[in-house]
Formats: structure tokens, C-alpha cells, sequence
């Protein structure tokens, strides 16, 4: 098995795909129609089981858990631990950390947006010596 430090590396960096995958589908406008019906189908679904398959698509936790699934069944990333029980950690793992990089995103397109607002502002403004001068008749 890899270094500690190897594995974090690697913790790290497999969060960002199962994040961004996630997020996409559970937050962007591409896969919107899909997760109304989803929603709708999680709501009149007869059975439970339905009910949560299709609410797996609208739930960013729910959601990263299964792409985690599938990122370590095709990496066969473990953590800690050879076998079983090093995968499990692994998963928990990257769905946890996934899920911070998920929560971190919302705060940076905010502060990107709310940069954007005040540039925009800024520019929309006259030059505030020149337009103090005018205003008062003075040059």
C-alpha cells in the first residue's frame, strides 16, 4: 500500500471528480428536467424503493455516495486498510471530503458573483472628481 501521505494525496484529489459529477447533476441547470421528474417520482412512487432511487438524483450527499461507489470500484482506492474494510474506508472517506468540497463551492461562486456585482457598479459610476467639480460649477 501507498504512503499515508501518498493516500491523502490521492483522498484528495479522486474527491474532486465524485464532486463535481454530484454537484452537476444535482445542482446545475443542464440536468434540471431530469431531477424535477426525479423529485416528482420520489414523491408518487408506490414503493420505498422507488421512492429513493429517484431521490438519489436530487440529493448531493445521497447522490456522491453512489459516484464514490463507483470511482473506488473502478480505482480500487483504499485506504488504511487492505480488503474489505479498507475500501469502506476509502468510500466514507471520499464522500466526505467530497461533500466539503461541495459545501466550499456555493461560498466561491457567491463571492465570485457578489466581485462581479461590484465591479459592474464600479464601472457603471462616473469619476467621482471630475463629477464633484461639475456639480459645483467649478473646474
Amino acid at each position: 500500500m501507498p504512503s499515508g501521505g501518498a493516500q491523502l494525496f490521492e483522498l484528495l484529489v479522486l474527491a474532486i471528480p465524485i464532486a463535481t459529477v454530484a454537484w452537476t447533476v444535482t445542482h446545475e441547470e443542464f440536468f434540471r428536467e431530469l431531477r424535477e421528474w426525479c423529485t416528482q417520482r420520489s414523491e408518487v412512487c408506490r414503493t420505498v424503493a422507488q421512492r429513493k432511487f429517484f431521490y438519489l438524483f436530487t440529493c448531493e450527499f445521497c447522490f456522491s455516495l453512489y459516484v464514490a461507489g463507483v470511482i473506488v470500484a473502478v480505482t480500487r482506492f483504499r485506504l488504511l486498510y487492505p480488503g474489505w474494510l479498507g475500501y469502506l474506508i476509502s468510500l466514507l472517506s471520499l464522500v466526505w471530503i467530497a461533500n466539503l468540497y461541495m459545501s466550499l463551492f456555493p461560498r466561491l461562486r457567491l463571492d465570485i458573483k457578489r466581485e462581479r456585482v461590484e465591479i459592474a457598479n464600479h464601472e457603471q459610476k462616473p469619476n467621482d472628481t471630475n463629477a464633484g467639480a461639475r456639480i459645483g460649477g467649478r473646474f
